[in-house]
């Protein structure tokens, strides 16, 4: 059952809403959701289910308005958010896939709960933030402190795939290690990790935070994922190749609403942001080319992601990541970004080479897969 109350409307008029709706997954097709017949206000776009969906009424998502209302009892209406149907899943799929299993030996595994079916290749930094969790369990104890992972070839998000941990060096206080996440016979990422029992302060400075619009200031974001909220400062994030140019810099405010008392799952949810917005920061001084055309007349990758982590990082509260495209150009671009808290203390800092490339053959973007 979605845990959250649902809503299909139609030119305006609801539907159905329901608070028991239950969300149906199809291999390689599109998710669905199914109401209650007894919150179903009118059944006339709707198509009937058969066993134990007789009672139940679904609606096709490319004909009627379905939308998820994201939010928690007793959230204040400022946290809450409205996901479109169909979403790719929860926060919670989100962290289950992030919290790799061990395997012994150093190998860790990564689990399917779900993933996009119309493109289902597995994001660059989420193998990154699998990497850095699969390190804090490996290392218990010691914080990473410092994570760079080139991405080769695109996994598929269908299967299974593994990470194995090489240890470089262990000593007092850091940890060194080689990672290496493998899909069959192919490596579809590998780098490096630098663990730390960290110390007091000798000395301390960090780079000052940009001013910008706070969170509940800033435009709610729907990346199709519930209990996580994302809001884009100045409205600045669009895929359409019309909207206005404007700097190559663009800033987030990112939050999951309930994420377990375990270090290492925070920062690998940091880190799993970290390949999600800078290749439309590079997009965005450049007039009618929009993050829209990936993957159709574009093709656009994640190839390389370093990562230093300055603290212990909060998932569950506000994180501002702050994207500065430096370079685009050759194919390429690079990107050198921060995350800041709420207050605007530095809690990590990034950057990204992705590549943003013209279709050979813009009427068969296959091979846009090849490259994560």
């Amino acid at each position: 059952m979605v845990p959250y109350r649902t809503r299909a409307s139609h030119g305006g008029t609801t539907l159905a809403e329901s608070d028991a709706a239950i969300r149906v997954d199809h291999p390689d097709a599109a998710p669905e959701l199914w109401f209650p017949r007894a919150d179903v206000v009118d059944a006339a776009l709707g198509r009937s289910g058969t066993g134990d969906l007789s009672q139940h009424v679904t609606f096709d998502h490319e004909q009627v308005r379905l939308e998820v209302i994201d939010a928690a009892p007793g959230d204040a209406a400022r946290d809450v958010t409205v996901k479109r149907f169909p979403v790719w899943g929860d926060a919670t799929d989100l962290i289950e896939i992030i919290d790799v299993r061990p395997q012994g030996d150093g190998r860790f595994e990564s689990v399917v709960p779900c993933y996009d079916w119309r493109r289902p290749v597995v994001e660059g930094s989420q193998i990154l933030g699998q990497s850095v969790v699969a390190a804090s369990r490996y290392a218990a104890g010691r914080r990473v402190v410092s994570a760079s992972m080139v991405f080769p070839r695109a996994a598929d998000a269908r299967k299974p795939y593994r990470i194995d941990l090489d240890e470089v060096t262990s000593g007092r206080t850091f940890t060194a290690l080689r990672a290496e996440a493998i899909q069959g016979d192919r490596t579809c990422g590998f780098g490096t990790l630098l663990l730390d029992a960290t110390a007091p302060d000798v000395i301390r400075h960090a780079d000052p935070a940009p001013v910008v619009a706070g969170p509940y200031e800033s435009t709610p974001c729907d990346m199709s994922v519930t209990g996580r909220d994302l809001r884009i400062v100045d409205d600045a994030y669009t895929g359409d190749p019309d909207a206005p140019v404007g700097p190559p810099v663009l800033d987030a405010w990112v939050r999951f609403r309930e994420v377990p008392d375990d270090p290492p799952i925070h920062a690998g949810l940091l880190a799993q942001f970290t390949g999600h917005l800078s290749i439309a920061t590079a997009l965005r001084p450049h007039a009618g080319i929009g993050q829209d055309q990936a993957h159709r007349t574009l093709s656009t990758a994640i190839n390389a992601i370093s990562l230093s982590l300055h603290r212990e990082v909060r998932a569950d509260r506000w994180m501002r990541y702050h994207h500065r495209s430096t370079f685009a150009g050759d194919g390429m671009t690079h990107s050198e970004c921060r995350v800041y808290d709420e207050e605007g203390d530095v809690l990590a800092s990034f950057t990204v080479d992705a590549m943003v490339r013209a279709f050979a053959d813009p009427s068969s973007p296959a091979d846009d897969r090849t490259a994560m």
